[in-house]
């Protein structure tokens, strides 16, 4: 499992695309607004195929989306007087998305995304479609998509409609700040809006780039969150006087699952130096429950899933999802089903269930803080309880937030819904697996939150006296935002303020 081992590259202002090498690690960039180019040789491959296409268009045999109908209607033949109709008409009847709109972060990264899959050079696409694009992400100008509509089987046919409408100057953007019609966006940013041609209106709807830009900006959230999870756990091991033991080295490494050991590390890390390790079974309880003794058997999987899953979101983005796919190298044209969504549906389902476990742990590390019974500190953490309710409700909210996580990690991708009489007869629903994980991801980061909370009060009233040195500074970034609890507050600020110590982790 090479990931694992998996390096971040450092931020960078401006990302050069090839259809080959953009990384996870470059979308938060690229959707916060990095610049965006296209390489010398992507112009030249793209500049290539499009003079195949053309030579193909003039042969008098059909082929499929230059010609021709499309789906079921493929068999249907498009006179060339009629082509650029055909092309424009495909994109307007497919804008047919519901429902709140993406985030407008996500929908520039949707229109980069699909500009990376142009500059493999085998879609058959003007360079002059792409430096649209270009011109687009330059000028800020992010198409506005619905969240509904895609069934991840010819990709993203809906929403990828909408974000190629504006290409020509027809449907909604954004645009400093405001959302507008892209005719008067593009007139303010003087662009002229540009006429697509054969086969362009299906290259751009023909993909699996906004379940893509939705959930791997998901996934990256995710990797950030399972570190965030492991120094958080390390602060309930010091509240709740846990036995390090269980984090011993040799005991992973004897089972050999590679999450697992990475995990205990990270967790025993945090506590070097602290005064836990002078807790020994039977000095306070002979084992721990499960969510701090198997703490490292617990995340470990979700690591290991989470990091299949970058795995498979990173070879995708740098695929050809277009329909057909033209190969100039072997003079073919062929009509397939790169656009299919099954292989990031499934990877962003296992995601999903890999980040609800992660949440569901922490929520039974919590009620093990505020259970008087176990961690034989005051009820709910609050020195006189009865008069004080103290973090008891912090509970309950991770509870609900727990409840819904495990509702959405149903997987998307085993619902089928045959759509196109019957000629999509499989459908992945990966745009429905993308806005699960992206949901499940929110909670799990407000769950940690409040187990944060809840650790550094345990730590408080336990009156320990030497911290390890990570859970030293995780408990300080804590109190420097939140002060101890000595009686009943108002709690919702102080979540809040818990979710901005853990972008600091």
């Amino acid at each position: 499992m090479a990931s694992n081992a998996r390096k971040k590259r450092p931020g960078r202002s401006r990302i050069i695309l090839d259809g080959n090498h953009l990384k996870l690690d470059d979308l938060e960039a690229i959707a916060d607004g990095a610049g965006v180019a296209l390489s010398p040789a992507a112009k030249k491959r793209i500049e290539k195929c499009r003079e195949y296409v053309l030579e193909l268009s003039e042969d008098g045999l059909p082929h499929y989306g230059i010609n021709t109908g499309f789906g079921y209607l493929a068999s249907v033949a498009i006179p060339d007087d009629q082509l650029r109709e055909l092309q424009k008409n495909l994109v307007r009847s497919h804008a047919a998305g519901w429902g709140e709109l993406l985030e407008e972060r996500e929908s520039r990264l949707a229109l980069a995304l699909r500009l990376n899959v142009f500059a493999k050079g085998l879609t058959g696409v003007r360079l002059e479609l792409c430096e649209q694009i270009l011109k687009l992400l330059r000028a800020r100008i992010h198409p506005a998509i619905p969240e509904y509509g895609s069934l991840g089987a010819s990709g993203d046919l809906i929403p990828l409609s909408h974000l190629a409408l504006p290409l020509s100057g027809e449907g909604e953007v954004y645009y400093k700040g405001r959302r507008m019609s892209a005719r008067r966006a593009l007139k303010a940013a003087k662009i002229k809006p540009l006429e697509l041609a054969r086969k362009e209106g299906l290259s751009l709807i023909n993909g699996t780039q906004i379940m893509q830009a939705v959930g791997s900006l998901a996934l990256a959230r995710a990797l950030k969150v399972l570190e965030w999870a492991e120094k958080v756990t390390a602060l309930s091991f010091e509240g709740l006087a846990a036995i390090p033991d269980t984090l011993f080295s040799p005991l992973h490494k004897a089972r050999g699952q590679y999450g697992q050991e990475i995990t205990a590390r990270n967790i025993l890390k945090e506590l070097r130096g602290s005064e836990i390790h002078k807790n020994r079974p039977g000095n306070v309880r002979l084992q721990d429950p499960y969510s701090l003794r198997c703490a490292p058997q617990i995340i470990g999987p979700s690591r290991d899933a989470l990091e299949y899953a970058a795995d498979v979101a990173e070879c995708e983005l740098n695929a050809a999802t277009d329909n057909p796919l033209v190969f100039t190298k072997q003079k073919k044209i062929v009509s397939g089903g790169n656009f299919h969504g099954q292989a990031i549906s499934m990877a962003y389902d296992f995601a999903a269930i890999a980040m609800a476990e992660i949440a569901s742990v922490s929520e039974r590390r919590l009620e093990l803080m505020l259970n008087p019974n176990y961690s034989g500190l005051p009820a709910f953490l609050v020195k006189k309880p009865g008069l004080n309710s103290g973090y008891m409700t912090l509970q309950y909210l991770a509870g609900s937030l727990v409840n819904e996580n495990r509702v959405l990690a149903h997987p998307a991708c085993v619902d089928n819904i045959t759509g196109n009489v019957g000629v999509e007869d499989h459908v992945s629903m990966g745009m429905t697996a993308a806005r699960k994980l992206k949901r499940i991801v929110k909670n799990t980061e407000a769950v940690i939150a409040c187990e944060l909370l809840a650790a550094a009060q345990a730590v408080d009233l336990r009156g320990l006296k030497k911290l390890g040195q990570g859970t030293e500074r995780t408990y300080r970034l804590v109190r420097k935002r939140v002060s101890e609890l000595g009686s009943d507050r108002t709690l919702y600020p102080e979540i809040e303020e818990a979710l901005k110590v853990l972008e600091r982790l």
